[in-house]
């Protein structure tokens, strides 16, 4: 077997957005150390805007913080390393193929002169999305993915597909159901930008679905929390260096009252709260549960989470907020991305149900009159509410 490669420590400095960025984390002892989304820029409601400091308005999100920027290694041999997360991955994914032919084709994989490939977890594959990109509709603009290192195809519109039918799957299964009665498989789409949970078997058919499968190897415990109640109102994840806010906001907000919520926290005796990124709230998800088959939001009980009455009058969970833009249609940068912690629920055929499954990853338009919410939109009708709910975070160090 080979090693991976050790590399040496580099440091970013960066003086406009005042932080030291500590690349490599992997090598400086934390098995889930969280990439950051690759998004530099900032963003108002409406458009890009330039030189956010502390005390403007919009501080706070992913420009301001720039912790483990993405970093790879390609080995030249078919394998790229991330250098953050110590994974290695399959530079080409190949064709699409059915959940099974993936689980035979990893086992018997030697790429690279390896032979312990696996189809990654959700959280092992969401490391790998970047928002610098931009989500063109149905075809493909600017990839959420550096295509520098990776091979992504496009849906073959030549078969009557979408650009934007290239979803990879992981191996997590969603623990309820999609679309009233569908096994569900989650996976994420860097076309688009976005993880969604998707039929494991043509509704019509019954025949396997088949996706792209990009295999990974090393760091088997990446995306395995380790979570401490401190006792004084925060968790701590000893895996990826996070600490958190126990308690929610309790309350819906705008975007920008989020991230100004989250900086303006002082919980035990800290006051560098800042609202996560998508990566880092993704990083909390836990995707063994769901409203359907646990019960419960999709989070540790170690956390304490608001419930609310969705719109078929039962009980769920709010989405979340995250101090990332997702560019995205014809204004690109109204839109911020929330992770669903309870069912991600949408409209088909008249019939609002969970269409995405709790642990979805979506994105709202970032402000709008409370009574014009929610609205339904998309293919699947994704139910819009943009008075999402915050947990806030912070760095262990």
């Amino acid at each position: 077997m080979k090693s991976l490669k050790t590399s040496a420590v580099l440091l970013f400095f960066s003086a406009t957005f005042f932080c030291t960025v500590s690349l490599y984390a992997f090598t400086n002892g934390l098995t889930y150390p969280i990439v950051h989304t690759g998004q530099t820029n900032f963003y108002s409601d409406t458009a890009q805007i330039y030189g956010v400091k502390t005390g403007n308005p919009f501080f706070g999100q992913n420009g301001n913080y720039l912790f483990n920027l993405p970093t790879y290694t390609d080995n030249s041999d078919g394998t790229i390393t991330d250098n953050i997360t110590g994974l290695m991955w399959e530079k080409d994914m190949g064709e699409k193929i059915s959940f099974v032919d993936a689980q035979i084709k990893a086992e018997k994989s030697t790429l690279g002169g390896f032979d312990d490939w696996r189809i990654p977890s959700i959280k092992e594959l969401y490391s790998l999305i970047l928002f610098s990109g931009e989500s063109g509709g149905e075809s493909a603009k600017i990839l959420f993915l550096d295509t520098r290192y990776f091979i992504q195809p496009l849906g073959d519109v030549s078969r009557g597909e979408r650009e934007i039918d290239a979803q990879t799957w992981s191996s997590t299964v969603y623990s309820g159901k999609t679309m009233l009665r569908e096994e569900t498989q989650f996976g994420v789409n860097f076309i688009d930008g976005r993880i969604k949970g998707y039929p494991k078997y043509d509704p019509r058919t019954k025949t396997p679905n088949k996706m792209y499968f990009r295999f990974v190897r090393g760091n088997t415990k990446y995306g395995k929390n380790e979570f401490i109640d401190n006792g004084d109102g925060t968790i701590s994840d000893l895996s990826t260096g996070l600490m958190w806010q126990k308690k929610d906001s309790g309350k819906g907000m705008s975007w920008q009252e989020a991230l100004f919520y989250a900086e303006g926290l002082d919980i035990a005796g800290y006051m560098d709260w800042r609202l996560p990124s998508a990566k880092e709230l993704q990083s909390i998800v836990d995707y063994s549960r769901s409203p359907q088959f646990s019960n419960s939001a999709a989070i540790d009980p170690v956390f304490n989470i608001s419930s609310l009455t969705d719109p078929n009058g039962r009980m769920n969970y709010p989405y979340f907020w995250t101090s990332t833009t997702h560019l995205d249609g014809r204004i690109p940068a109204q839109n911020a991305v929330y992770i669903a912690f309870g069912e991600a629920l949408g409209m088909m055929r008249g019939q609002i149900m969970d269409v995405h499954g709790a642990g979805a990853q979506r994105s709202d338009p970032k402000y709008g009159e409370k009574s014009d919410f929610p609205q339904y939109f998309g293919p699947q009708g994704d139910m819009r509410v943009v008075y999402n709910y915050v947990r806030s975070v912070r760095n262990i160090e």
